[in-house]
């Protein structure tokens, strides 16, 4: 993590303030995930054309998120099913400044990511009758049959384009818990999602990923640690997506046939 924080330093800051204008709440988005080694070489190709957000002179910031669902992994199952309406609900903490918001992210069928939050005050993870409002008027859940089932714990990079409204986030140092106290890390990868208004093959770090070969692969950090951690899940959908980032594992290798033994 130092090597990268000496990389960031090459880069100018903007604040959460000025970070309002691209807050892309309603926006298209796509991934990459490629081998943690290679985010050295990325972030060195980026400081003249991306700004990167500081809070309290930290740039490599640190998240936890929470992820609700219902007893029989109603909004997990809609992803492997291939639904196109689909919801996540989770409470994420911003750990440098205590601060959480409880949001509900909507995929629908244009592709379209549609973001909803409100924020909370404590770490409890019961949800207040403030966030049960909320959940019934922005999704088709009830609170009272949603339950805490996944943590994922991550440091974060945004970069932010210093023209075109557009933001990058690098996830690194993943790391999973369901609440059997069932826990798994994935230190060798990095987890990249280019945000925007529409897309455009025209973006600087699309042409970078391509010039690097890394190809997209839409993941959900939520599927993949639901299926690495629960042994009863059907994950079809996610097998290859699951080989594909073991392949950057430098032969620390998981199983994606059995995770529970």
């Amino acid at each position: 993590m130092n090597k990268i924080n000496d990389i960031l330093k090459n880069y100018s800051s903007i604040s959460l303030g000025e970070m309002d204008g691209v807050k892309l709440m309603n926006r298209v988005d796509e991934k990459y995930v490629f081998e943690y080694g290679q985010i050295y070489n990325i972030l060195n190709e980026l400081p003249l054309i991306y700004n990167v957000l500081e809070v309290k002179n930290t740039r490599l910031l640190n998240y936890q998120t929470t992820y609700f669902d219902t007893e029989n992994l109603l909004m997990y199952n809609a992803h492997q099913n291939g639904k196109k309406n689909r919801y996540k609900i989770r409470k994420r903490e911003y750990i440098i400044d205590n601060q959480g918001f409880l949001e509900i992210k909507f995929k629908s069928n244009k592709g379209k990511t549609i973001k909803k939050r409100i924020p909370y005050q404590n770490n409890e993870l019961e949800l207040n009758k403030q966030e049960s409002d909320f959940i019934k008027e922005k999704t088709p859940f009830n609170s009272k049959e949603l339950k805490p089932v996944l943590t994922s714990k991550f440091s974060r990079i945004t970069l932010v384009h210093k023209i075109d409204k557009e933001r990058i986030t690098l996830d690194v140092a993943l790391n999973f818990e369901n609440f059997s106290r069932k826990e798994i890390g994935l230190p060798f990868i990095c987890i990249a999602e280019i945000k925007r208004e529409r897309m455009s093959i025209n973006s600087d770090f699309i042409q970078l990923m391509k010039k690097n070969k890394i190809q997209p692969l839409r993941v959900s950090k939520y599927c993949i640690g639901t299926v690495l951690l629960n042994k009863d899940v059907k994950y079809n959908r996610f097998k290859k997506k699951l080989l594909k980032i073991n392949k950057h594992s430098n032969g620390d290798h998981f199983s994606i046939f059995r995770f529970n033994n």
